[in-house]
């Protein structure tokens, strides 16, 4: 990953299903904060265990999804988000993602997540 922050775009973000509700400032400010990684096929993005407090949302490719114990539990594509479990329940990742294909992934960090995210995944509605 760059050293450099490289935004997400908000045109990036409005492809991503989750993200439709927001209203057109929120998605600005979410985009701001949010940090564009170019991850190579077969390099990881999330560790099973590992402490991390990023939410992420895969632009592009495809990733595996692989939990110790229960094996392969998946594919994400485009458009998904993932790693909403560690920031929201402040515990180690639950799964292990790795890029079957050259990845754009996005991410944030937990604050970020606790004001602009944190809603989307509340039954409030």
């Amino acid at each position: 990953m760059s050293p450099r922050h490289v935004p997400a775009s908000v045109t990036e973000l409005q492809r991503i299903g989750l993200f439709g509700s927001l209203p057109g400032e929120t998605l600005t400010a979410l985009a701001q904060r949010m940090e564009r990684h170019e991850i190579p096929a077969g390099g990881p993005i999330v560790s099973e265990g590992a402490t991390s407090d990023r939410f992420l949302v895969l632009l592009s490719g495809l990733a595996g999804v692989w939990q110790d114990g229960s094996g392969a539990r998946g594919v994400i594509r485009p458009g998904e988000c993932f790693g909403e479990v560690a920031p929201a329940l402040r515990i180690p990742r639950t799964a292990t993602v790795t890029a079957m294909t050259a990845c754009v992934v996005a991410s944030c960090d937990r604050a970020t997540f606790d004001e602009l995210l944190r809603p989307l995944f509340t039954d409030d509605a």
